[in-house]
């Protein structure tokens, strides 16, 4: 099943048994990716954006931190950011998409470099 059938996933840390977020919108087509999260006023938890194809992020005109995480194309965890301040640009090149959450996310996930995620309808 091709997961741009829905509209929202969830995201899990299937290494750590834990969950990411609950309500992961994907931004999969050109105009998506380049509007992102900018046009967001916020995130709340539960919350994602994860972007497909992505290796490189930026959060010029955003207001608030977020965790970020990259992953390749097995979604294993291949970089972190852990709150990412505005008007930064984060890059992995191994990474072929980009989950993007509440700043704060990751820490109580205990989301590390390795770990596997898995996304499903929610």
């Amino acid at each position: 099943m091709p997961l741009l059938e829905h509209s929202t996933y969830g995201a899990d840390n299937v290494t750590r048994g834990t969950i990411l977020a609950t309500r992961v919108r994907i931004a999969g087509s050109s105009a998506e990716r380049r509007r992102g999260l900018l046009k967001t006023e916020s995130m709340q938890p539960g919350d994602g954006l994860w972007i497909a194809p992505c290796e490189a992020i930026h959060t010029v005109g955003m207001r608030w931190k977020i965790d970020v995480a990259f992953l390749d194309r097995t979604h294993r965890v291949r970089k972190i950011v852990r709150g990412l301040c505005p008007w930064r640009i984060a890059i992995c090149f191994p990474a072929t998409s980009v989950l993007e959450l509440p700043a704060g996310t990751l820490d109580p996930t205990r989301t590390e470099i390795g770990d596997f995620l898995v996304f499903h309808p929610s």
